[in-house]
């Protein structure tokens, strides 16, 4: 990997030799800008307003506008002879736990090599120190004409740095939230806890950029004078009405894409210790209830003694019966 910076690392009164390569790569795809009618190339040429022509590389340089349009011209030697012992070098100022930096404050990332043999003992101890503290090393250095804040920490067996922005770079999130007054139900978290047990967790290494690969396999298509691909049509989309029910369902297509058996009734059960506004609604309705149960019970008990009062006739009536034809019996015999 070409190196972007040559420099060092002061750690305390050690310093160690390093070179500073891009740790990231983009695999966006670029386009160029075309004139539509004929497809010729778009380009930016650089022109002096004052002279009105064309000027090449080696005669631009650089100033600062001033409030008033002024031109401060600034040169390269100008910003190299700054009194900044950050210039060529990354200087470490404390240790903190990696916990303390917000990810917020992250940046570009770079690999620190060790630049020669006499670097590799020192790079060696500072990567183990830092591996055995469990910590990071926050460190200033300067890039591309402005000093950076930086977080060293250890990848594998070498030792990277995060660029960070300063912290009065960081926006307040002052008219970001919503409104205070919006509640969400019981009910709601439950399908929401649902919903993130059933997606679960991902490996990172598996996910890649769908879009790219869209945007490829078009350019492919027109170089080859194919029919461009389509789009699939929408699923879901439009705007969502029903929260619950947009919970419920995607909890349901979440299993189904995981092979996971799917209950008929896409309701979710409040946790336990849970009251929620439904259940405080439907307290009333357990009285009356109560009331309809006693009251079947009553006809059931009024029932029942009618029964046993019938088959108490019905017995009675062979016994009389019997007793009329003994009786005609013995008048005979007599």
């Amino acid at each position: 990997m070409r190196s972007i910076w040559n420099g060092a690392i002061s750690f305390g009164l050690v310093s160690i030799p390093i070179k500073l390569v891009n740790a990231t790569e983009s695999h966006s795809i670029s386009f160029r800008q075309i004139h539509v009618e004929d497809g010729g190339r778009i380009r930016y040429r650089k022109v002096c307003e004052m002279e009105d022509r064309e000027v090449r590389g080696d005669e631009i340089g650089k100033a600062y506008e001033g409030a008033d349009g002024t031109m401060i011209p600034i040169t390269d030697d100008d910003l190299a002879s700054l009194p900044l012992p950050t210039a060529r070098t990354i200087e470490i100022v404390a240790f903190v736990p990696g916990d303390r930096i917000d990810p917020l404050q992250m940046d570009t990332a770079y690999y620190l090599s060790a630049n020669g043999v006499p670097a590799a003992k020192p790079y060696t101890l500072l990567r183990e120190a830092l591996k055995r503290s469990k910590k990071v090393a926050i460190a200033k250095f300067a890039l591309r004409g402005r000093e950076r804040l930086g977080m060293l920490r250890v990848v594998d067996d070498v030792i990277a740095m995060h660029g960070l922005l300063w912290p009065d770079e960081i926006r307040a999130t002052d008219g970001v939230a919503p409104d205070a007054g919006v509640t969400v139900r019981d009910q709601e978290l439950d399908l929401a806890d649902a919903l993130m047990a059933t997606l679960g967790e991902v490996d990172l290494a598996d996910l890649h950029d769908d879009y790219r690969e869209a945007v490829e396999e078009l350019i492919a298509a027109k170089a080859a004078g194919e029919e461009a691909p389509q789009a699939p049509a929408p699923s879901g989309g439009g705007k969502v009405l029903d929260l619950m029910a947009a919970l419920e369902k995607s909890v349901r297509e979440a299993k189904e894409s995981r092979g996971e058996a799917v209950e008929e009734q896409g309701e979710v059960k409040p946790l336990r210790g849970r009251r929620t506004a439904a259940a405080s609604k439907a307290a009333p309705k357990a009285d009356t209830g109560k009331k309809s149960t006693s009251t079947a019970k009553k006809a059931a008990a009024k029932k029942t003694t009618t029964g046993n009062k019938s088959t108490s006739a019905a017995k009675k009536t062979p016994a009389k019966k019997a007793a009329a034809k003994k009786t005609a019996t013995r008048r005979r015999s007599a």
